[in-house]
């Protein structure tokens, strides 16, 4: 199945997290806080101004992120987990 956003919507993948401290010692799953940063998979149209005219969503597919730690909403898609979330939910662009 795909799955294309709607408007000003991007699909993002979470990155994961670590599983060793940089002392070396190993984080059990349950104690691992979810990653804030992830890959975009698909990006909607963008936003429409009051005039009707399209806004260019600033991302593209492919791009590493950072999003806020309450951003989005998780799916499942192909039995993956995904995050939906704005654009302007997205804190920046990992270059």
């Amino acid at each position: 199945m795909t799955f294309k956003p709607l408007h000003d919507r991007v699909l993002v993948r979470r990155v994961q997290g670590e599983e060793k401290t940089k002392g070396g010692l190993i984080i059990p799953d349950n104690a691992k806080e979810k990653p804030a940063e992830g890959e975009i998979i698909s990006v909607g149209d963008g936003a429409r101004k009051d005039s009707g005219e399209l806004i260019a969503p600033s991302v593209k597919a492919g791009d590493r992120v950072l999003f806020g730690k309450w951003s989005g909403t998780e799916v499942t898609v192909d039995g993956e987990e995904l995050l939906i979330m704005k654009e302007s939910d997205i804190l920046g662009i990992i270059a």
